[in-house]
């Protein structure tokens, strides 16, 4: 797959199937879009191409850093090339694109430049200034500029839709069944491993610090996890705190991951952290002798949650 960032880089093709979202978590409803867009492409004999945006549309209008976003750039990368498309598109939001009208969008962007001849898009699809644009106006625009469009039907898992806010709801709530269950497969955070403050090898529970740069994830707390390096393949049961380490004074959010039994040496490499199931809340402990007390225990409860002791 061919990451093009903007429209600067594109390259010029007798045509293309696209389809246009943004894309967080690629849960099972996107999946379907993407599977309907490659399908569609080898049928016209075409690129299958997938548009998305940094930051992400309601990202740009808050004009805040605390949106929760459930994958960071590496890992919406990652499920697009998973899913046998050719290209992904990320256009800059900004203020210009922000500010297209509906019809310019489709003709300016759409048309003129992607060439586009077949367009999959979601059931709440909007588009264009102030969101204007819906499918019908798609419809209409469709005969005059030469293109087909096709929406994608809802997607439905407990008779509920499943959705990214969805997936987000479940996360913050610590239903980690569910979320995995609205994405097909486990949830999962990768990033490199950065040096850190070193606290936890003080402690005796040595952890890798996978940076998150402005990814900000929809949970907080202790989890039961399976950690791959991701440039050898090789995995290892871990215990993980996504939080703010309070006990320490941490006011940073950050993701360490301990694994067990094990001291491998990641540091300058990527991690993927699967998250399995949660232990309990972060919390403050009085001292540091109760913190180290609470992680040997949080240890042994993912050892005999995963069926290691």
């Amino acid at each position: 797959m061919r990451l093009i960032r903007g429209l600067k880089n594109w390259i010029d093709l007798p045509g293309t199937v696209l389809t246009i979202g943004n894309f967080d978590g690629a849960h099972l409803g996107h999946q379907a879009m993407f599977a309907t867009t490659s399908k569609r492409a080898e049928e016209l004999q075409l690129p299958a191409t997938v548009m998305s945006f940094e930051p992400l549309p309601h990202e740009f209008f808050s004009q805040k850093n605390t949106s929760l976003r459930l994958h960071g750039l590496r890992d919406k990368v990652r499920s697009v090339e998973a899913a046998a498309i050719s290209r992904l598109l990320l256009l800059h939001f900004d203020h210009k694109l922000a500010s297209l009208s509906a019809r310019d969008f489709v003709s300016d962007i759409l048309v003129d430049k992607l060439r586009m001849r077949h367009l999959v898009v979601g059931d709440d699809f909007r588009f264009g200034h102030e969101r204007s644009g819906t499918i019908d106006t798609l419809k209409q625009l469709s005969g005059p500029f030469g293109f087909t469009v096709e929406q994608s039907p809802t997607c439905l898992h407990e008779s509920e839709r499943v959705s990214s806010t969805r997936v987000r709801a479940a996360l913050q709530s610590g239903d980690l069944a569910l979320a995995n269950s609205l994405l097909g497969h486990r949830y999962r955070i990768s990033g490199r491993v950065v040096h850190g403050e070193k606290v936890g090898r003080q402690l005796g529970f040595p952890t890798a610090n996978v940076f998150l740069g402005k990814h900000n994830p929809p949970l907080r707390g202790v989890f039961a996890v399976n950690a791959t390096h991701i440039e050898s393949g090789q995995q290892f049961p871990a215990v993980a705190n996504l939080g703010e380490r309070p006990t320490v004074g941490g006011r940073k959010l950050l993701l360490e991951v301990h694994a067990l039994d094990a001291s491998p040496q990641w540091y300058g490499e990527h991690l993927a952290v699967d998250f399995i199931q949660q232990l309990r809340q972060e919390k403050r402990f009085d001292s540091l002798d109760e913190l180290k007390a609470q992680i040997a225990c949080d240890s042994n409860e993912v050892r005999a949650l995963l069926g290691l002791i």
